[in-house]
Formats: C-alpha cells, sequence, structure tokens
C-alpha cells in the first residue's frame, strides 16, 4: 500500500503519517525502486493502534510508551492516568460552570466572579454600609480568587456572617477612623472581635496556608491608624490561636 491507500484505509490524513515517521513513532517501511513507501497490513494496524490511542487523548509520548516493548508502560496504566486526569478537567469545569451560575442568576451590578460557596456566605449577611465591612467582603473575595477560602471554611463562618451583633463591632470600627493609636477603645474592641470568631473557623483554616510575604502590610495600609492598630492585633491573637 502506498501512503495515501493506508492512510485511507485507517483514516488519518498523509501529513499524520509523514509526522509519525519524523517522531519516530511509526517506523517507515521499504520503499519501492520508484522511491515510494510500501506499507504492509502490519503497518496499518499500527497505525489503527495508533489512531485510537490518540482519539482517547494519550500524548503521542504516551503512546509511545503503550507501543514499547516490555521495557515500556502498561496501557493501563497509562489509561488509568489519563481517566484521572479527564476527571480532574470534568471537576473543574463543574467548578466553573457554577461559578458562571452565580453570575448569570446575580442582579445587575451585583456581578462579581464569586465561588458558589463565597455567594452563599455574603448572602447571609444583613444589608450594611459600613466601610469595614466592605473591607472584609473584598479581603473574602481575595482569599476566594487565590484558593485559599473552601467551602467548610466559608460554612463554619456562615453563623457570624448572619449574626447582627458583628455589624456593631463594624461600625465601632468604622467610628475610629479619625482616631489616635492610643485610643483607649482599641484594645476592648480587639478583643471583642477575636472572641467572635468561634473555634471552628481556625479548624477550618488549612494547616498549609501561607501568608504572602508584604501581604500583612499591605493589608494594614487599607485602614486608619488607629484601624490598623485593632487589625494588628487581631492578627496577632488570630496567628497565636491558630498555632494552638
Amino acid at each position: 500500500m502506498r501512503i495515501g491507500e493506508i492512510a485511507a484505509l485507517v483514516g488519518v490524513t498523509t501529513r499524520a503519517i509523514r509526522h509519525y515517521h519524523h517522531v519516530g513513532l511509526l517506523p517507515e517501511p521499504e520503499r519501492r525502486p520508484n522511491g515510494y513507501r510500501a506499507y504492509s497490513v502490519r503497518d496499518a494496524v499500527l497505525l489503527a493502534r495508533v489512531r485510537r490511542l490518540t482519539e482517547l487523548g494519550l500524548s503521542l509520548d504516551e503512546v509511545r510508551d503503550v507501543l514499547a516493548d516490555d521495557a515500556g508502560r502498561d496501557l493501563a496504566d497509562v489509561l488509568e492516568e489519563l481517566d484521572a486526569d479527564l476527571a480532574r478537567q470534568e471537576a473543574e469545569i463543574g467548578e466553573r460552570r457554577r461559578r458562571l451560575a452565580v453570575l448569570l442568576t446575580a442582579e445587575p451590578g451585583q456581578i462579581e466572579p464569586l465561588s458558589p460557596a463565597l455567594a452563599t456566605l455574603l448572602a447571609k449577611a444583613p444589608p450594611t454600609a459600613s466601610p469595614a465591612a466592605s473591607k472584609d467582603r473584598e479581603h473574602l473575595t481575595l482569599l476566594d480568587a487565590a484558593g485559599s477560602g473552601g467551602q467548610e471554611l466559608y460554612a463554619v463562618l456562615g453563623p457570624l456572617a448572619a449574626d447582627p451583633a458583628l455589624l456593631a463591632l463594624y461600625e465601632r470600627l468604622d467610628a475610629l477612623a479619625d482616631a489616635p493609636t492610643d485610643d483607649p477603645r482599641i484594645p476592648a474592641l480587639a478583643a471583642e472581635l477575636v472572641a467572635a470568631v468561634p473555634d471552628e473557623v481556625f479548624a477550618a483554616i488549612p494547616a498549609e496556608g501561607q501568608v504572602v510575604a508584604g501581604f500583612r502590610e499591605a493589608l494594614l495600609a487599607e485602614y486608619a491608624p488607629a484601624q490598623a492598630e485593632v487589625v494588628r492585633r487581631v492578627m496577632e491573637a488570630f496567628m497565636h490561636r491558630s498555632r494552638g
């Protein structure tokens, strides 16, 4: 068989066959006196197997391993890896579709690329015009985008987000916008903010989570001096509790 004939038989292009020859996946057949390649039925069987494996999603390197001699990888192992990879892709696509569903059902002007779990959490929070509460929402959105949040963490934050008492703490933090750093209200507010966070939140925070260098300073810079002092004390208390 000539290259066009074997290509038609197996259902691939002649260009693909030439590429398989180039990368060493398909051995070059003997040539006839006129220079044309002479393909055998054995070549067609091998080419058909290459086609089937590539249609399953295997890369050419993986196909080469499967077609190799006993030193190569077993086909079942390669297919198990491929199946696991496809399962991961399927899960990622499912998560992206869930996020899109949240965006598609949002009211005009309220569209944010949030995960469904974070959107559910924020929906539990009562409406407020508090700047401090707005900052916390932005920080949670950043956490969500960085992949440092998670359904378990958002679930345990749910009761806290829905607690009207938290709004009162936000408002007290807002009231420190023009206060000095030695304002006597600072210690008590910091202590109450720490006490408001249940232990379950710390248990839900991934142990391998790390704070990017410079993030703490950037976070504190968003607040007025007295507010930053409250947040600094809260962060230090949280770090101490999470280590415990």
